[in-house]
């Protein structure tokens, strides 16, 4: 068995951890911020420190896919979430009211989603991690380094060095620091070739805000979680023991919007949206908090064709980050730590052979994801800077962008175009999965001629400027 030391002690770092120590491997997880893992999930709420997490009581959301990842490879999580009053969100409960083929189909348990605040999941994750005997977990220690890569074609990295100087010797290094990842830096520090890095502002703003029920039920959804309205969306998050997230998220350039940051501004425009406003029905439990400056950024470490290092991968956000506003950083990392898991099993021997073949899962398993995630951000933040200028809004960039804004016009009105969408939303299935399936091209294009796209009630450019002007905000 392997010595493996897993950097970062988030989500996903926690799921590699239990995973490789559950296959043999003696694993040590190194996380920079000091404070020990709370005892429950509402000390976590009110007091735990994660400095190293920007997001961590702003809007979270674990898809179907990351639910279905936790029920099969991580049941004591699942029925941690389940103590902890996390959230059943079926979509499919959501179905329009117009659509009469409501008979169920094989296949549709997998849409549906467990799901709860970022620091409910990490506290259940970090709980049943401490439990693993052949983890070691260590709070408090950064780390600087790699060790020296050996003198070979590919260099090759043996371990770390924590800023206290200990050298900690591995067979593997994996990087699950997230955003904040040096792993480039330490990488060109030892001579390896550049990481392939594609990095650009996401372009949004968040005004975000969680609630809690007074006697635990949640508010009626009337639409999808994540609703476009005008120039601003509008994200309502079901979590747990009876608390909801709601968030506004703007262009980061649209000036007079950032006034939404003010609770009294917040909630006036809320209650302008008759399809939301019931989601203010609960007593706050947190201030309006505020996130900007968001990076969509992939990374690929390899050069002419081959790895540029051995003995080290990058996983999750580590790997690449995205506007967080469809929530599939998670669920997506999950999946990447599976992925990891399984060649390790069965490649981890030949150090160039693991690194080429992590390589190709990642690419063919996460990155159409991450490419097809940026382009929603695009499409959406171009729409958004039209209308704050008072322009119209651009219309598809390609064939494949067009398909997807027909899927959205073409869902409610078919039960298996719905499926697909909600597929593709959770993260089951990709895009051109769904769309290769025998008529959902030509059945998506029929109904989006047939039916325009679903406008959300909400006040328009010109009323939400008034609104947000005239509305007095607090200190």
């Amino acid at each position: 068995m392997a010595k493996i030391v897993v950097l970062g002690g988030g989500v996903c770092g926690l799921a590699a951890g239990i995973l490789l120590a559950r296959d043999g491997h003696d694993v040590t997880l190194l996380e920079r911020d000091p404070h020990p893992v709370p005892a429950s999930p509402e000390d976590a709420w009110d007091n735990w420190e994660r400095d190293g997490v920007t997001q961590f009581r702003l809007a979270h959301f674990l898809h179907a896919r990351g639910s279905e990842i936790i029920r099969t490879e991580f049941p004591e999580v699942r029925q941690g979430l389940v103590d902890a009053g996390a959230a059943v969100v079926d979509p499919l409960a959501r179905m329009p009211p117009f659509m009469s083929d409501r008979e169920p189909r094989p296949g549709d348990e997998r849409l549906t989603t467990l799901t709860a605040r970022r620091t409910t999941v990490e506290q259940v994750f970090g709980s049943v991690a401490a439990r693993e005997p052949r983890l070691d977990i260590r709070r408090g220690v950064g780390v600087v380094g790699l060790l020296d890569g050996a003198g070979t074609r590919v260099p090759h990295f043996h371990g770390v060095r924590t800023e206290s100087g200990e050298e900690l010797e591995a067979d593997l290094v994996v990087d699950a620091m997230g955003r904040r990842s040096a792993l480039p830096k330490w990488l060109a520090e030892e001579g390896c070739a550049p990481v392939h890095e594609e990095a650009e502002d996401s372009g949004f703003s968040y005004y975000g805000r969680f609630f809690q029920s007074a006697d635990g039920t949640m508010p009626e959804s009337y639409g999808p979680l994540l609703t476009p309205i005008g120039s601003f969306s509008i994200l309502t998050l079901p979590s747990d023991a009876g608390t909801w997230s709601v968030t506004l998220f703007v262009a980061s350039r649209d000036q007079p919007l950032k006034r939404f940051r003010h609770a009294e501004i917040f909630e006036a425009v809320v209650r302008a949206c008759p399809a939301h406003e019931q989601w203010l029905a609960g007593e706050p439990i947190t201030d309006v908090l505020s996130m900007g400056g968001l990076i969509d950024r992939y990374r690929r470490f390899v050069s002419d064709g081959g790895p540029i290092a051995t003995g080290v991968v990058a996983v999750a956000d580590a790997w690449a980050c995205t506007n967080p506003s469809l929530g599939r950083g998670i669920s997506l990392g999950l999946a990447h730590v599976v992925g990891l898991r399984d060649l390790v099993r069965s490649e981890l021997d030949d150090p160039l052979g693991f690194a080429e073949a992590y390589d190709e899962m990642t690419e063919r398993e996460l990155t159409p994801w991450y490419r097809g995630t940026v382009t929603v951000d695009r499409a959406r933040l171009a729409e958004m800077e039209a209308l704050r200028n008072g322009l119209e809004p651009p219309g598809p960039r390609d064939f494949r962008d067009g398909l997807g804004r027909a899927l959205e016009a073409a869902a409610p009105h078919d039960p298996e175009v719905f499926r697909g969408m909600l597929e593709i939303a959770g993260c089951l299935t990709l895009p051109n999965e769904v769309f290769g399936r025998p008529g959902m091209v030509d059945r998506v294009v029929e109904l989006a001629e047939e039916h325009p796209p679903i406008q959300w009630p909400g006040p328009s450019r010109e009323e939400l400027l008034k609104l947000v002007a005239e509305q007095p905000a607090g200190a």
